[in-house]
């Protein structure tokens, strides 16, 4: 048994509640305080998912926060088996200072299918709209990767815009995106929403690249899969030490992981809910009696992208 649509919309439950119950802590400068929040609210919904799920990429050892574990097995057991990868909130330090594009997100696939980069914290990627196949290699310089993509698309390299997290690792980076012409899209936090918008027709974001979370990257490669998207990754370890970890756990420095590495097959379930207001969802907003929640559901084996809003009975949370 595989996942299936009914799954797909099961799993917005739990991104709703978690999204929902870490909304008191926007804002509060308490980041642990709203992850705790999320954690316990999905883990509480996935238990009544009918699915045999084992969590292979979770996020709260890398923050130091509370966490969906690594190995956790979630849903009642029954119907089909799937890897899952989780953050209930992939941006909490933006959740804590009250800024955009936090956002819940759960992806699924095929038991077996997800690599499991857990012993690394953090990769290097690329990620472009479906033109960026044979046309860009992460190996390349960022600025030979934007002329290429540029000639491929018929534009001009400054038309392109590129998503890079505003961390002091990338001031390089960033130097190279603006002197190749193409301008950037800094992001203070949270890059699986960049990555997701540089895969989406329409948006403000044509790539982004850089290093980010490796639990953040095999969730974006999950809604990659479904977009059609093109997305490379290396590990990118912190100091030698980790460097042996992640090697003596199999995984290779220096290797190029393409999307069918990061994800093998083509059944992935990508979910995510707002917390905040993003160029992806909306966050949570409350009116009155009623809690408005907007969600999107990627599913790579029919490749829809479903949007969702619902409306929550404040009486029922509160």
């Amino acid at each position: 048994m595989t996942p299936d649509r009914n799954l797909a919309l099961e799993l917005v439950r739990a991104t709703e509640a978690a999204a929902i119950r870490a909304t008191p802590w926007i804002g509060k400068g308490r980041k642990n305080d709203a992850d705790g929040a999320a954690v316990d609210a999905m883990r509480a919904f996935l238990a009544t998912v009918a699915f045999d799920g084992t969590v292979v990429i979770g996020e709260g050892e890398k923050d130091r926060a509370p966490m969906l574990f690594n190995g956790e097995r979630v849903g009642t057991g029954d119907g089909p088996a799937c890897d899952i990868a989780v953050d209930p909130i992939d941006g909490t330090s933006l959740t804590a200072a009250g800024r955009q594009n936090a956002l819940s997100v759960i992806a699924v696939s095929d038991r077996g299918s997800m690599l499991d980069a857990s012993s690394v914290y953090y990769m290097d990627k690329i990620v472009t709209g479906p033109e960026g196949h044979g046309v860009v290699d992460i190996r390349r310089p960022i600025g030979e990767n934007l002329r290429a993509l540029a000639a491929a698309t018929g534009r001009e390299v400054g038309d392109l815009r590129v998503a890079v997290l505003d961390r002091p690792r990338h001031a390089e980076l960033i130097e190279q995106i603006r002197d190749a012409g193409a301008g950037t899209r800094l992001l203070l936090d949270g890059d699986v929403a960049g990555g997701i918008n540089a895969a989406r027709p329409g948006t403000r974001i044509d790539v982004c690249v850089g290093i980010g979370g490796s639990p953040e990257g095999i969730t974006t490669a999950c809604a990659i899969k479904a977009l059609g998207g093109f997305m490379q990754t290396m590990i990118a370890p912190r100091d030698e030490d980790e460097r042996a970890k992640a090697e003596a756990s199999g995984l290779e420095s220096g290797r190029v992981y393409e999307l069918d590495d990061l994800v093998a097959g083509d059944n992935t379930i990508f979910v995510a809910t707002g917390v905040t207001d993003g160029g992806l969802v909306d966050g949570v907003r409350r009116d009155g009696p009623i809690i408005h929640t907007s969600s999107i559901v990627l599913r790579s084996k029919s490749g829809t992208v479903r949007r969702i809003s619902a409306e929550h009975p404040v009486s029922k949370w509160w």
